[in-house]
């Protein structure tokens, strides 16, 4: 699988934050299956059961940035062995 990287900046209203965050932690919930409408398009993407995750805040003179992290592998699970 070739890298690919999405990123989209600008500017959302409380509620256009809440809508998106909603859409990711509906499709988490209702078995990994995520769409985001993002403006001239929707990402689709399906999401495992376990993921890692890493938040972060700073807080600079004028501003604060929030930061969610969610990540996890790509490659397929290898089956178990049973021990003879």
């Amino acid at each position: 699988m070739k890298d690919l990287k999405f990123e989209q900046k600008g500017s959302l209203s409380r509620v256009e934050a809440a809508e998106l965050l909603s859409a990711l932690a509906a499709g988490l919930k209702r078995g990994g299956q995520v769409e985001l409408d993002l403006g001239p398009g929707v990402l689709s993407m399906h999401m495992p059961d376990e993921l890692r995750s890493e938040i972060e805040v700073e807080v600079g003179e004028e501003e604060i940035e929030l930061e969610i992290e969610l990540k996890w592998s790509t490659r397929k699970a290898e089956p178990h062995e049973k021990p003879s």
